[in-house]
């Protein structure tokens, strides 16, 4: 699964997820909510470039 990087250099790793926002591990990068945001900056998932 490919990783997303946002600018502000926090990467999503689909492997790992975002466990403490309610993204379990193992979660494609299609399937993480528009609505989550980046859990260092607050900046949008459509912010996010593949890494």
């Amino acid at each position: 699964m490919d990783k997303y990087a946002c600018p502000c250099g926090y990467e999503y790793d689909p492997a790992v997820g975002d466990p403490d926002n309610g993204i379990a591990p193992g979660t494609p990068w299609e399937q993480v909510p528009d609505s989550w945001v980046c859990p260092v900056c607050g900046m949008g998932k459509d912010v996010f470039e593949n890494a």
